[in-house]
């Protein structure tokens, strides 16, 4: 599959993350230009009273304004953009009705994402937070070279396959990098982990922390020949004694993988037969059954196969291991911090939208906002 630069991109941002982006005076947010208005019909002059009104030049909408979020807008253009961007990356053709579908399927979830990338991004500005120019060429640097884009028209090239102009790209690099910022600083780097929380997880997902039964088998197959039309009973009959005479001589003690390298067909020869490790949940379930109550160096009886007879060896087995709490404890650690991350974002966002001044101006994708924002656990927008 084709790396896109997209792909790189966030790839790019998760491994800046960990940047800390110098806080510097903020800014004020450029002014958002008024919605043009019809302007109102002027009276005709007093002192001509049969004169018609001037004409009244006709307004023209440019934005459909969707939602305000403390002044900042998102319009139908906007919506739409997404609404693309997200539709680009399925490679399956879709028909006007699935079209349609997908469409409506993704609108919520973009919806929600929009508005809070406004509130993180505003948030980002108050904190002073931006990305410096040494930043922004150095992420540039990194996308050229994991796509191997040498020159500056292969890099503009893959710019504009992407739909991207370099302006563009850093528009969507800062929202980001100033997103994770946010995230990073009044979020993430506020949370803890307690011993006794830790503790608590680890004994009640030991299942996570325990490494699987695994079994070693050694596999004998002698193939019956036939034309694949008709069953030859002297050439089935022939390759089961065989098998059967194997079954005897692995139990008087001869060396199964001697056995194997004389008499079996099957494409494990090569390494003495050796299958696994397995996990048992791996196993055919006739085969576990097969093998149930075996202990290593045992043997089963002879069984019919698709392509002839077959015999197994239980060549070892290991138990299940849980890994001690001391052992794991940086894994329990990551596993409680991810849980709670996502738990103490959606509340942030949710403190957030509750202090926004939210205006809707469109009653639909009000709906549609709201029955999504009372779903738990959101994301950051774009990560």
């Amino acid at each position: 599959m084709r790396k896109t630069v997209s792909f790189v991109i966030f790839a790019a941002l998760v491994a800046l993350a960990a940047v800390s982006l110098a806080a510097q005076q903020a800014q004020p947010p450029p002014p958002v230009p008024p919605a043009q208005q019809t302007p109102p019909t002027q009276a005709p002059p007093a002192q001509a009273p049969a004169a018609q009104p001037a004409p009244v030049p006709k307004s023209e909408i440019l934005e459909q304004i969707l939602v305000k979020v403390n002044g900042d807008i998102l319009t139908k253009t906007d919506l739409e953009a997404r609404q693309v961007g997200i539709l680009r990356q399925r490679t399956q053709q879709l028909s006007d009705e699935e079209l349609r579908k997908a469409i409506a399927e993704v609108t919520p979830d973009i919806l929600v994402e929009a508005v809070d990338e406004i509130l993180l991004l505003q948030r980002g500005k108050e904190l002073g937070y931006k990305v410096t120019e040494e930043q922004f060429k150095r992420v540039i640097e990194n996308i050229r070279k994991e796509n191997k884009l040498e020159s500056d028209e292969q890099f503009a090239a893959a710019l504009k396959q992407e739909g991207l102009s370099i302006d563009q790209l850093r528009k969507n690099l800062e929202k980001q990098m100033v997103i994770r910022q946010v995230q990073d600083v009044e979020v993430f780097a506020k949370l803890g982990i307690s011993d006794e929380e830790a503790q608590a997880y680890y004994n009640a997902h030991k299942a996570e922390f325990t490494t699987a039964a695994s079994i070693t088998l050694r596999e004998l197959l002698v193939a019956v020949k036939t034309d694949g039309k008709s069953i030859n009973v002297a050439a089935d009959e022939a390759a089961k004694t065989k098998a059967e005479h194997a079954v005897t001589r692995a139990r008087a003690g001869e060396s199964f993988a001697t056995l194997v390298a004389e008499l079996s067909d099957a494409p494990s020869k090569a390494n003495g037969g050796v299958v696994g490790p397995l996990s048992l949940e791996e196993l055919d379930p006739g085969v576990r059954k097969l093998i149930e109550g075996l202990k290593p160096g045992g043997v089963t009886d002879v069984f019919r196969t698709p392509t002839g007879y077959a015999l197994i060896q239980l060549e070892s087995s290991t138990a299940p291991v849980i890994k001690a709490f001391e052992a794991a404890r940086d894994d329990i650690a990551q596993k409680v911090y991810d849980g709670k991350r996502a738990a103490e974002f959606a509340k942030y966002l949710t403190r957030l939208r509750g202090d926004a001044i939210i205006e809707w101006k469109n009653e639909e994708m009000r709906k549609l906002w709201f029955a999504r924002t009372a779903a738990p656990t959101p994301r950051a927008p774009g990560l």
